[in-house]
């Protein structure tokens, strides 16, 4: 597979040690991925485009990962998002109002994430299709 062929994950973490474990694993599974330390960031790099899918944790300093769920939702409702979290219900619920297409709770099993980018990217791929 060509680079121009790979799928293209942002990947909106702040905790480095989760982030380097979610790329890593993304990787090895044969995408691109691009990443930002905060929703601040994040959502800077959302405005660049070339997404396929986006993963951000939902509690997170200065933007909130439904604040980057709510603004990739307005300018690009085609890119499937998945909010991590590790703190619970209400960010979850946030999260799904907010219209993220998948809600983890942490610790994410990196065997279902990949599972899950997968699912939604074939699913995505298809509704995309004329």
């Amino acid at each position: 597979m060509n680079e121009e062929e790979r799928k293209t994950i942002l990947v909106v973490e702040d905790d480095p040690d989760v982030l380097s474990v979610m790329v890593k694993n993304l990787e090895l599974a044969g995408y691109k991925v691009i990443t930002a330390a905060d929703g601040m960031e994040g959502l800077k790099k959302i405005k660049s485009g070339g997404y396929s899918l986006v993963i951000t944790d939902i509690v997170m300093p200065y933007v909130s990962g439904t604040g980057v769920v709510s603004a990739l939702k307005e300018s690009e409702p085609h890119i499937p998002v998945i909010a991590v979290t590790g703190y619970g219900e209400i960010p979850e619920t946030m999260a799904m109002e907010k219209k993220a297409d998948l809600v983890l709770s942490k610790p994410v099993r990196m065997s279902d994430l990949k599972k899950h980018v997968a699912k939604l990217l074939e699913v995505s791929e298809m509704e995309s299709k004329p």
